[in-house]
């Protein structure tokens, strides 16, 4: 028998620069819509999502880790590392160095240059441990298509990402993954990431019933003005507490002896 798990691999949070939602709303959302995954991959730093992946326990998800960094070549998804990469560097040279750390190297959104993918005929040389195959900014996007006619001709493994902005968009594609003879409670981020190297993947990316998103994406949009409501109370009560204590202190200094304590 065997264990379905559903995890989207690609996600940003408000450590990337061009995204702007906090890794516990993307937690809660993943959760909310089935996912048993997600993995925060913020553009060239690592530490919220190993923040994400510490936390993920709490909202009943397998915490994995990773970053896409940013290669010589193009992006590169690093899945299960804690530490950044190195920039810049050649992404065959990248990809050794993500498995030498026990990680898994999956190249996003291949062929895209205007999204910095990597051009075809260097590819062909980096021999990575995955594809995306879908990327759901391109629901139609030819090469989406193309990146799967690669991956299938050379026997890679496939996957799904939402490359998710915004976290009412989280889950939008995933990738489904087989593993045999497991239970849920032994699950965890090296059985899944056994799992995506021994190519036991599936791509779901078709689009979401339009009922179903629309319930989707209201309930991210209540969970963000709700967070960030409660963000907001508890940080103008910390400026107030802040600033009494200041006033305080100003008043003790313009007159150390004007205070009287009565009992």
């Amino acid at each position: 028998m065997s264990l379905t798990v559903r995890i989207d691999p690609h996600v940003h949070s408000e450590a990337s620069y061009d995204a702007d939602d906090p890794v516990e709303l993307i937690l809660e959302q993943a959760a909310e819509i089935g996912l048993d995954a997600v993995v925060i991959t913020d553009h060239d730093v690592v530490h919220e999502s190993v923040r994400a992946a510490e936390l993920a326990p709490m909202y009943g998800l397998v915490g994995i880790p990773g970053v896409e960094v940013s290669t010589a070549d193009g992006h590169l998804l690093c899945l299960g590392i804690r530490e950044m990469p190195p920039r810049q560097a050649p992404m065959k040279e990248t990809v050794e160095w993500v498995r030498d750390r026990g990680g898994v190297a999956i190249v996003p959104h291949p062929f895209q240059r205007s999204r910095h993918g990597i051009r075809k005929k260097r590819l062909r040389g980096v021999d990575p441990d995955a594809i995306e195959v879908y990327n759901s900014w391109l629901f139609t996007g030819w090469k989406n298509r193309r990146a799967r006619r690669f991956a299938k001709g050379r026997g890679y493994p496939g996957v799904a990402g939402s490359d998710a902005h915004k976290v009412g968009y989280v889950g939008r594609a995933y990738t489904e993954i087989d593993i045999p003879n497991a239970t849920r409670a032994e699950l965890s981020e090296d059985v899944v990431l056994d799992a995506i190297r021994g190519g036991s993947t599936r791509v779901e990316g078709r689009r979401t019933p339009i009922p179903t998103s629309a319930r989707h994406y209201a309930g991210a949009g209540a969970r963000k003005s709700g967070y960030f409501a409660k963000r907001g109370a508890l940080k103008s009560g910390s400026l107030a507490k802040t600033g009494a204590a200041q006033m305080a202190q100003t008043l003790y200094r313009v007159s150390p002896f004007s205070w009287s304590f009565s009992r």
